[in-house]
C-alpha cells in the first residue's frame, strides 16, 4: 500500500492500514474506521473518478476523414457541372474510396496490437496504441516496477574469524524454522550460493519481529536486529557504522552472533530489476523525454535508486491521491503521459494517465483492470519494445492512409477529366484498397531493438 518493500517497525499506539501483513509477534488492533472510509475503498473511488474524467482519445482515422467525403462530393459535382456529363461525376464517386481510412488504419493498429501480444504485452485497443506512440513523459512506481518488489540478500560482511559463507549457512539453518519475510530471502540466497544441505537447528527460540536463536552444529547462534543480537553477544565497534550505513541505503540488516560473539551482518534490500537500466535507455531512444519516479517509499531510498538509474525527477512518500495528482497535473499541462505500476496504490494514477501500464505477472488485479496496457511478463524492457512497435504501426497507419488518399485523389482527377470510365475506376479503386491494406499489414513484422524500430521485410 505504501510502496515499502522491506519490513517497517511499528510501535504501540501507532496507526495500521488495513491489509498490512504482520511479520512480528501477535498484536491487538482496534478498528478505528468503517469499511467505507478505508484506504482501499478510497482508492476504488479515486479510480472511478480518474476513469470518468479521462477524455476519449481522438482516433487517427477520424482526423484524416474530416475533409475527404466533402471533397469527393464537391469534385464529382464540379466534374458533372463542367462537362455536362453525369457519367464523369459518377466515375469520380466510384474511385473516391474511403476504405484506406476505414480499413487500412484499423488494420495497421490491430497488426501493431497483435505484434505486441506476441511480445508479452497486452494492449487494450487502438486508442492505447496511439497514445503510447505519442507519449513522451513516463511516470513509474518503484517497488515491483523498477525493483523486484521483494527483499534479496545483497551482501554478507564477516568481521570475525569465520568466512561469509559460514555465517550465511548458520543464518539459513536457523531461518528454516522462521516464517519471517526476510527468512525466505536468506534461505533462497543460501541455496543459490551453494551452501549445501542445511543442518537442523536445535533448541530454537524466536522472538517475532526481532530475531531467532538456537544451536547449529554445536554452536550457539543468534540472528536478528542489533537490539536482539546484543542480548546474546557483546557489542563490536563496527556495529553502529553498519546500522548508519544500512539506514542511509534503505537496506535491512540481519546481525549474526556465534557463541556470544558478534561475527558479521547480512544486508538485504529490494533489488533493482536487471533489465531496468537497459529498459530506461530504450524508452529514451523510443521518444520518452522525461522520466519521473512516484513512490510511497522513504525519500532516501527512492533518491538512491533514482539517482543510480538516471531518472529526471523523484517524488517519494506519496499517497495514492498524491500520485494521482502528479499525473493529472501533467495532463493539465498537455503532456502525453504513461504511468507504470503494479500495486493497488497505483490504480488511480493508471486510470488517469494518457496510458496506464500494469505489471501483470505479479501485480494486483486492481492495477491490471485500471490499465490500458498489461505487461504479461514483469519486464520493463517489454514496454520499450511495445512503444517502438506502436510508433512504427502509427507510421504505417498514416502512410497507408496517405497512400490510399493520394492514389484515390489522383484517380478522381483522372475520372473528372474523362480519362477514367466508371468500370475501370471500380477496378482501380479495389487495387488502391488492396495496396493500402497490404502496406498496413507490414506492422505485423515490425522488429524493434535493431538500432531502431524497422520492418522485417526491409533489408539492412
Amino acid at each position: 500500500m505504501t510502496g515499502e518493500s522491506l519490513p517497517v517497525r511499528m510501535v504501540a499506539g501507532g496507526w495500521l492500514r488495513s491489509g498490512a501483513i504482520n511479520a512480528g509477534e501477535t498484536l491487538r488492533m482496534i478498528a478505528a474506521r468503517r469499511v467505507e472510509d478505508s484506504t482501499f475503498n478510497s482508492i476504488v473511488k479515486l479510480v472511478g473518478q480518474a476513469a470518468s474524467s479521462k477524455a476519449p482519445a481522438s482516433r487517427l482515422a477520424d482526423r484524416y476523414a474530416l475533409g475527404f467525403t466533402p471533397a469527393a462530393l464537391a469534385l464529382a459535382a464540379l466534374a458533372w457541372w463542367a462537362s455536362g456529363d453525369p457519367t464523369r461525376g459518377l466515375a469520380v464517386l466510384v474511385v473516391a474510396t474511403p476504405c484506406p481510412l476505414l480499413l487500412a488504419v484499423p488494420v495497421a493498429l490491430m497488426s501493431g496490437i497483435s505484434n505486441c501480444a506476441g511480445r508479452g504485452v497486452l494492449v487494450k485497443g487502438g486508442h492505447a496504441l496511439e497514445a503510447l506512440a505519442a507519449a513522451d513523459v513516463l511516470f513509474f512506481d518503484k517497488t515491483g516496477t523498477l525493483t523486484g518488489g521483494q527483499a534479496a540478500l545483497t551482501d554478507v560482511r564477516a568481521y570475525g574469524a569465520r568466512e561469509a559463507g559460514a555465517l550465511l549457512r548458520f543464518a539459513a539453518a536457523l531461518d528454516q524454522m522462521s516464517c519471517h519475510v526476510l527468512a525466505a530471502a536468506i534461505l533462497r540466497a543460501a541455496h543459490e550460493r551453494g551452501s549445501g544441505p542445511l543442518p537442523l537447528p536445535q533448541q530454537v527460540e524466536e522472538q517475532p519481529g526481532a530475531g531467532i536463536r538456537g544451536v547449529v552444529e554445536g554452536r550457539r547462534v543468534a540472528i536478528g536486529t542489533a537490539q536482539y543480537v546484543l542480548l546474546h553477544a557483546a557489542a563490536e565497534p563496527w556495529l553502529l557504522e553498519e546500522e548508519r550505513r544500512m539506514a542511509t541505503e534503505g537496506a535491512s540488516a540481519v546481525f549474526v552472533a556465534v557463541d556470544g560473539r558478534l561475527e558479521g551482518v547480512l544486508e538485504l534490500s529490494d533489488q533493482l530489476r536487471l533489465e531496468t537500466p537497459r529498459a530506461l535507455r530504450l524508452l529514451r531512444r523510443a521518444g520518452v523525454r522525461r522520466m519521473v519516479m512516484l513512490t510511497g517509499d522513504r525519500r532516501e531510498v527512492a533518491e538512491s535508486i533514482g539517482g543510480g538509474i538516471g531518472v529526471d525527477e523523484v517524488h517519494a512518500e506519496l499517497s495514492p491521491a498524491d500520485k494521482l495528482e502528479r499525473v493529472v497535473q501533467a495532463s493539465r499541462e498537455r503532456q502525453r503521459s504513461v504511468m507504470v505500476g503494479d500495486g493497488v496504490n497505483d490504480a488511480p494514477a493508471l486510470a488517469a494517465a494518457g496510458v496506464g501500464v500494469a505489471m501483470g505477472a505479479r501485480g494486483s488485479a486492481a492495477a491490471a483492470e485500471s490499465a490500458d496496457i498489461v505487461l504479461l511478463a514483469d519486464r520493463l524492457d517489454k514496454l520499450a519494445e511495445a512503444k517502438m512497435v506502436a510508433v512504427a504501426a502509427l507510421r504505417l497507419a498514416a502512410q497507408s492512409a496517405a497512400l490510399g488518399m493520394g492514389l484515390s485523389l489522383l484517380a478522381m482527377l483522372c475520372a473528372a477529366a474523362g480519362y477514367l470510365p466508371p468500370l475501370e475506376g471500380a477496378l482501380l479503386q479495389e487495387a488502391i484498397d488492396v495496396a493500402a491494406i497490404a502496406n498496413a499489414l507490414r506492422a505485423l513484422g515490425v522488429r524493434p531493438l535493431r538500432g531502431r524500430a524497422r520492418l522485417c521485410r526491409r533489408r539492412s
